[in-house]
């Protein structure tokens, strides 16, 4: 189950940093809540929010905004960092052909793969285009595989050509005896009549 490792280490990621920030927003409410309940004395209690360390009686350090700046500077580049690790594809450059140990090392480029289930299933009646991508990893690769078909196409003789014909030459070419697949397929937007009745 290698191939899921990308997408589990995404989700624990998410997991720890929603427990994290749910943390501190636990804590810094309690905090608020406790002020405002006047557990740290009536003056901070009725102190307006915001008006600094200096308003209830604290000394106010002259680098607290450029702290409190630095701060949110460095949360923002974390939620930046997160939002990319949303949007980031694990693509594979290239198979291993032959991974067991002893007889080599032989490689595959994954665009000539993807290029050859294209083609291949681009061939089938009734498909207006096809798009492969192989991702996970180099040993233990995963298929997505978009296919656009005609609005009168048999779509379930389709799927029964990709699965049967294009997979299974894909398997024998990668040496694999499984891979998974996840299989879309589209119905294109139906083709204008120009021929009028008059």
């Amino acid at each position: 189950m290698g191939w899921v490792s990308g997408t589990r280490r995404t989700a624990r990621g998410n997991r720890w940093g929603l427990a994290l920030v749910g943390l501190v927003l636990a804590v810094a409410g309690g905090g608020v809540l406790a002020l405002g309940l006047g557990a740290f004395g009536a003056g901070a209690a009725g102190t307006p929010v915001g008006a600094g360390p200096g308003a209830v009686g604290l000394p106010s350090p002259g680098w607290l905004p450029y702290g409190v700046a630095a701060v949110a500077v460095v949360v923002a580049l974390l939620a930046l960092r997160w939002l990319f690790v949303q949007g980031r594809v694990d693509r594979v450059r290239r198979v291993v052909v032959e991974p067991e140990a002893g007889e080599g090392r032989s490689e595959l480029v994954s665009g000539a793969a993807q290029g050859a289930v294209e083609e291949a299933v681009g061939a089938v009646a009734g498909v207006r285009r096809a798009r492969a991508r192989l991702l996970g990893s180099e040993r233990a690769p995963r298929l997505r595989l978009d296919v656009v078909v005609d609005d009168d196409a048999d779509v379930a003789e389709v799927w029964s050509r990709v699965r049967g014909e294009s997979l299974s030459d894909l398997r024998g070419a990668l040496e694999v005896d499984r891979l998974p697949t996840v299989v879309r397929i589209s119905m294109a937007a139906p083709k204008r009549n120009r021929a009028r009745v008059a």
